[in-house]
């Protein structure tokens, strides 16, 4: 066949043309939109960026649970392990995220702190073995919080089964007088300042709460009586209870530590536990300086601080005396 009779479709040209596309030897439509759609498909599964990965891991903590392994991030953002590790010791470099032994939360930086975290870094390192212990021991939230204002801030959180039904997080706020972390640490400082952080008054979230100053320092007065012991049931959510102990240094709280579960939980059978815990934080924090003497906090500011006789382990028959119930089953 001469090339003046080679057919039009045949030449090199021909075959480049749309029109040639849509021949039987090229593929029909339907098939030219599915190559296409394969193309398309394939460029929206291509890697993310570093920073939508980066952006993937510190997702990964925004649910109740403030911990999570290397196997969580990696099954939570489908990354490669090996990448996830490599940009989680990327994050925690940056104070994004803080890596301990059993897992890895969020840092300064996630918390809103920033590079400036006024000793919050020291109290979380303190007391997350601590958390872990009472966590795996008890199945209940743990919680850290510092006092900041009328409010707590949580700086860290380790949950359990229960952990979805607790509304905290890592770096979410509770009013102070209406939490036993707050309770606990209010417990330790004089009224005035008390008085000075709440205002004129404090409002009420459910009907349990504590709605007038004068009545929470009668409650004030009575954990002080506990030892340090702090309760509440419902009177910052519906159906939950808490127990919590303070941290504190020479001249007052520093933080707070607590358990967390339903209002039927009885937590007065792992009250020593959280005070143990809080008391072990102190000494870690503040080695060779006992609550309540005089000794200066090194690089705190100073401030007064209600002061207590030494503590010593506590009996069942101590536990029964210090947990005294009303008539309403309300702690005292």
């Amino acid at each position: 066949m001469t090339e003046a009779t080679m057919p039009e479709a045949a030449t090199p040209e021909a075959m480049t043309t749309p029109e040639a596309m849509t021949t039987p030897e090229a593929g029909s439509g339907a098939e030219v939109m599915a190559r296409r759609e394969v193309m398309s498909t394939a460029h929206r599964e291509s890697p993310p960026s570093m920073i939508e990965r980066m952006t993937l891991i510190l997702d990964a903590f925004n649910g109740p649970t403030a911990r999570l392994t290397l196997e969580d991030v990696a099954r939570r953002t489908r990354l490669p392990r090996s990448t996830a590790h490599r940009i989680l010791d990327q994050l925690v470099r940056q104070r994004w995220l803080a890596h301990h032994s059993f897992g890895y939360g969020l840092g300064q930086r996630a918390l809103g702190l920033g590079g400036q975290d006024g000793g919050h870094g020291k109290i979380r390192e303190a007391a997350a073995p601590l958390l872990h212990e009472l966590q795996v021991t008890t199945g209940l939230v743990a919680h850290l919080a510092v006092l900041d204002g009328a409010d707590i801030f949580y700086l860290d959180k380790l949950g359990g089964r229960l952990a979805t039904s607790v509304p905290s997080r890592v770096g979410g706020r509770a009013p102070a007088h209406c939490t036993a972390l707050g309770k606990a640490m209010l417990a330790w400082l004089e009224p005035e300042q008390v008085d000075a952080l709440l205002g004129s008054g404090i409002s009420r979230f459910t009907s349990r709460t504590i709605g007038e100053l004068g009545t929470l320092h009668q409650e004030l007065h009575r954990i002080r009586q506990r030892r340090g012991l702090a309760f509440e049931r419902g009177e910052s959510y519906p159906g939950i209870a808490c127990v919590a102990a303070a941290i504190r240094g020479a001249e007052g709280p520093v933080a707070g530590i607590s358990l967390v579960g339903d209002i039927r939980a009885p937590l007065e059978n792992v009250a020593p536990l959280v005070v143990t815990a809080a008391r072990e934080a102190s000494q870690i924090l503040f080695p060779g300086s006992a609550p309540g003497s005089r000794a200066g906090r090194p690089g705190g500011r100073t401030r007064r601080a209600v002061r207590t006789g030494e503590e010593t382990s506590w009996s069942p028959e101590t536990m029964n005396r210090l947990l005294a119930v009303d008539g309403r089953g309300d702690w005292m």
